[in-house]
């Protein structure tokens, strides 16, 4: 949660610090704040409850004097209410040094009690406020920022990312991380710091990953990373691989919007360069080593909310594909249950940020415990690939829409990957089937692109159903997962009741929720893939109509079977049976859209929830 940035250089800073905050505001916005040191050495400040607008407004009405040294935050609230007290940056040092933080500092309050006994007041109920008064004070012990801030840092536990400025010290930034997400953003003449890569992009390509319990100091023609005891670090530098259009909405009504429209790409872009004389090949994978791969004896896929669906149908594949046993566990439960992990347990890690606290969390212990680990993840230089043995990049793109769609489906896509990669290596697949499969992954971004053309009548379904109360969800086998995803989507945009169900539960109890004109969402299998399991799902859609059901089907083309039991039918194009799980959720992901839209609220911006979860 919570985005940063930071910035030194030539630039006027505020429009900097302003920009970087917009490309962020997906990561939280309950309050936003910026700190300016102007270059007559006084520290200027704003903040304000709200959305990032609330404190632009304030600007345009109470203008700052600009600068070319200055941090901003947009806050996704934990400790305190979203009020403009609360907002960053925090303030110590009578008002000479201001701080921002994304995180939770776990023992904030045995240290504000210290540093209440030493006579200190605290505006806030903050434990942001907690650490500006900590580095404050060691500042004036020390007279150095940046050895205060790494003095301060070895004392908080929990997780965090700190930046911190000091009117004694222009053009300096000094920032600490500890199990919380910072990134360094490289110029000429400039430099910048971000929670992620979206907060300079418009400025530089070129980054730096910051690693675990290190300490950064910018300066407008410097770098210096350390780690807590003080000793130099290597910084790991790449290549930014999108600008700063791709996290802008364009002609879109909103993120979101344009985002389902980016689902073909997503795909496309995923697949591109793992597909060589017509076989599935990962490069990524051979980091691992194909006799390590033939050696896996169980896999575990570690995810949180979409990403774990992701994970769902991945298993269905890499089980089918690749003949080894595959479970999914949710990332926060995962390390507290004492799970039996081997040298041959490969546990892959799904993130969209690389930087979910859960799941981070989880691929240590797992290679604490000996397993092989392997990250799905859409975030260049993020901690959760660094902490893995190898890992597999999806190509989404920037994705700002708090509710997750083209990097889902990107996830979905690099499950598959891993899947046939793995049915190669380990010999469980004809070489012609794999070709198959290969050709039909290929070919899903065209399908895909097909399906996004029902968007009009699914909006218009939408519409209809923008009253109700509550609607279900039913799929099998791969299925299933997508009933989930479009349940939570419902969730997540429109804040009304919505569950998803493995259809043959239904008989098990929650076919008292059945009444008389009660949506239901029906993803139905293939025939083609098992005539036997479609019927059984054709069986339950006849079970709920009988009780009142409105049913909405989704179904690929051709299917007539489910035509005299459904009220809407949506189809899809046909394809592999493994693979109708990505053309089945597009409408799922339109119709939560269109629903949220209807009833007037923010798609982009849900409540209560932000994109990236940093914390435990």
């Amino acid at each position: 949660m919570c985005g940063i940035v930071g910035y030194v250089g030539q630039q006027q800073t505020l429009a900097v610090l302003v920009g970087g905050l917009k490309r962020q505001e997906y990561r939280g916005y309950d309050s936003a704040g910026v700190a300016i040191i102007t270059d007559g050495g006084k520290l200027e400040t704003a903040k304000k409850a709200g959305k990032l607008q609330a404190l632009l407004d304030n600007l345009a009405e109470y203008p700052l004097i600009d600068g070319h040294t200055g941090i901003g935050h947009t806050r996704w609230a934990t400790h305190g209410g979203p009020t403009d007290l609360n907002a960053h940056p925090h303030l110590a040092d009578g008002g000479q040094l201001a701080l921002i933080h994304n995180g939770i500092i776990e023992n904030f309050a045995s240290i504000k009690l210290e540093l209440l006994a030493k006579g200190h007041e605290f505006a806030s109920e903050t434990d942001t406020a907690v650490a500006a008064v900590l580095v404050g004070e060691i500042y004036r012990e020390v007279g150095d920022l940046q050895e205060a801030m790494r003095l301060a840092a070895s004392r908080l536990e929990g997780a965090f990312t700190l930046l911190a400025i000091h009117t004694n010290e222009p053009g300096v930034i000094v920032a600490a991380r500890h199990n919380s997400p910072l990134v360094i953003g490289l110029g000429d003449g400039e430099n910048f710091l971000g929670s992620d890569v979206a907060a300079f992009v418009e400025h530089t390509h070129r980054a730096a990953a910051v690693g675990q319990d290190q300490i950064v100091k910018i300066t407008p023609n410097a770098v210096v990373v350390t780690d807590f005891d003080g000793n130099p670090a290597v910084l790991e530098e790449y290549e930014i691989a999108w600008d700063a259009s791709a996290s802008e909405k364009g002609g879109w009504s909103s993120f979101m919007a344009k985002e389902i429209t980016e689902n073909p790409d997503a795909v496309a872009n995923t697949v591109r360069g793992r597909v060589v004389d017509g076989l599935v090949n990962v490069p990524e994978l051979s980091e691992l080593g194909d006799d390590v791969l033939r050696g896996i004896n169980r896999i575990i896929l570690i995810a949180c909310g979409t990403a774990s669906y992701a994970g769902m149908v991945g298993s269905y594949a890499i089980e089918a594909w690749a003949r080894i046993p595959v479970e999914v566990q949710l990332s926060h439960e995962f390390r507290y249950r004492d799970p039996v992990i081997t040298p041959e347990t490969l546990v892959v890690s799904i993130s969209q940020s690389g930087e979910t606290m859960d799941t981070l969390m989880a691929v240590k212990f797992a290679r604490e415990a000996g397993a092989r680990t392997l990250s799905i993840c859409n975030t260049q230089g993020s901690t959760i690939p660094r902490e893995s043995d190898a890992v597999v990049y999806t190509h989404a793109g920037p994705e700002v829409a708090v509710a997750s769609t083209k990097a889902f489906v990107a996830q979905i896509t690099a499950l598959y990957l891993v899947g046939l990669h793995l049915g190669r290596v380990r010999s469980t697949l004809a070489d012609a089937e794999l070709r198959r499969l290969a050709r039909e992954l290929q070919e899903l971004p065209a399908k895909v692109t097909e399906v996004l053309k029902t968007g009009p009548a699914v909006a218009q379904l939408a519409k209809w159903m923008s009253d109700s109360q509550a609607v279900l969800f039913l799929g099998r086998n791969v299925g299933y997962p997508i009933a989930l995803e479009g349940a939570l989507k419902l969730k997540e945009l429109a804040y009304i009741h919505a569950e998803g169900f493995a259809a043959g539960e239904l008989k098990h109890g929650p076919i008292a929720l059945i009444d008389h004109g009660q949506p239901v969402f029906v993803v139905v299998p293939s025939p083609r893939g098992s005539a036997l399991i479609h019927s059984k799902v054709v069986s339950n859609i006849q079970e709920i109509r009988a009780r009142g059901a409105r049913v909405i089907v989704i179904a690929e083309l051709g299917d007539a079977s489910v035509l005299p039991y459904a009220d809407e039918v949506i189809t899809i194009p046909l394809a592999d049976p493994m693979f109708e799980p990505i053309l089945a959720v597009i409408p799922l992901q339109i119709f939560a859209m269109e629903l949220a839209d209807a009833k007037g609220l923010d798609v982009d911006q849900p409540r209560n929830l932000a994109k990236s979860v940093t914390v435990e």
